[in-house]
């Protein structure tokens, strides 16, 4: 694939940017007041942080209301920068992308991360003759989305072992929907499977697979996805984000402290109280987020380290952005430092 897959980002971002802002500060409940409601996107069979904060009463009288589902973390912060819902998520170098399009976006608490228990792994049948990052040359990869999380590790993987950019253009990316992915691995459809949280567990556990590289191998412990939300948004209902992001904060903390086995059943009520006729078998396999910073809390280092790397692939063109423009802090109870 000759484009690069982020340049879909900056494509989509200019488009987004030119859209109607009739949307854009949200529904209020009265004239002049700030809106009590943000409508998202969720995840089939997941519960997110926003997700469980609500249900755990820390978002007071600030309602969430679910519009969909989506499978992808670009397609859910365009979806934020164009007024369709009130805040999205994805993978932070999606969001340095899209901040670098003009996006009028700030990022406010990360929402997932990798360690030791929670991680994107690629993952090959223990027959395949796949052993290296060179053998990847010609081969399939599939991902959820192009983009984001999954190919930034890809590409760091293959540069850090010597590939070229030309033979880096040769690994190929297949959007696979998550649920699909093992499936499609084991049926030949694709060479590798990027596989994470309870779909990955569920796939090991079956047994046939072997890793071959993750991104916590790669970067250890690290908050890779934040919840991002407009900026005339943020101006116009301060006191409802910071209900909103501290909620959340608690509620990340709330699933770290708790025992597992509460965690898990508390996600089982509320996808049986939402009834959105979800399988919610993955559950039981649920670790953690992976979030690395107390609440969500967002470092100048979730930022750096990808503007760095799309810096050093042309796909930046030299905009100088700095981590500090593009998160803030302030609207984060537990948030222990970093810019605000």
């Amino acid at each position: 694939m000759k484009t690069s897959r982020f340049a879909v980002v900056a494509a989509l971002a200019g488009a987004l940017l030119a859209t109607s802002t009739l949307s854009a500060c949200g529904k209020s409940d009265d004239a002049g007041g700030q809106t009590k409601e943000l409508r998202y996107q969720g995840w089939v069979g997941q519960v997110t942080p926003a997700e469980l904060a609500e249900d755990l009463g820390y978002l007071g009288d600030v309602k969430l209301k679910w519009i969909g589902n989506t499978i992808s973390g670009p397609q859910d912060i365009q979806a934020a920068t164009t007024g369709d819902i009130d805040f999205g998520g994805a993978f932070n170098g999606a969001i340095v992308k899209l901040k670098a399009s003009k996006a009028p976006i700030t990022a406010v608490i990360g929402y997932y991360g990798s360690d030791k228990d929670s991680y994107n792994g690629f993952f090959v049948l223990d027959g395949s003759p796949i052993r290296t990052p060179r053998d990847l040359i010609g081969k399939k990869i599939g991902v959820n989305t192009l983009g984001a999380h999954s190919e930034a590790i890809t590409k760091t993987y293959l540069k850090r072992n010597g590939l070229t950019p030309e033979e880096i253009k040769q690994v190929e990316l297949v959007v696979v929907p998550p649920v699909n992915t093992e499936q499609s691995l084991r049926q030949g459809q694709i060479d590798v499977a990027s596989l994470s949280g309870a779909l990955r567990d569920k796939a090991l556990d079956r047994g046939g697979l072997r890793a071959l590289y993750t991104d916590f191998e790669l970067l250890g412990a690290f908050t890779g996805g934040s919840y991002v939300l407009r900026n005339d948004f943020l101006k116009k209902n301060p006191d409802t984000v910071h209900t909103f992001v501290t909620g959340t904060a608690k509620a990340i903390e709330w699933a770290r402290t708790q025992p597992r086995e509460t965690v898990i059943e508390r996600f089982r009520t509320i996808i049986a109280k939402r009834g959105r006729n979800e399988d919610d078998s993955q559950l039981k396999f649920f670790k953690s987020w992976g979030i690395a910073g107390k609440g969500g809390t967002i470092t100048d280092t979730d930022f750096s380290t990808w503007i760095d790397w799309l810096d050093s692939i042309g796909e930046l063109k030299n905009d100088k952005l700095k981590p500090s423009d593009i998160y803030t802090n302030k609207y984060n109870e537990l948030a222990t430092g970093g810019a605000q």
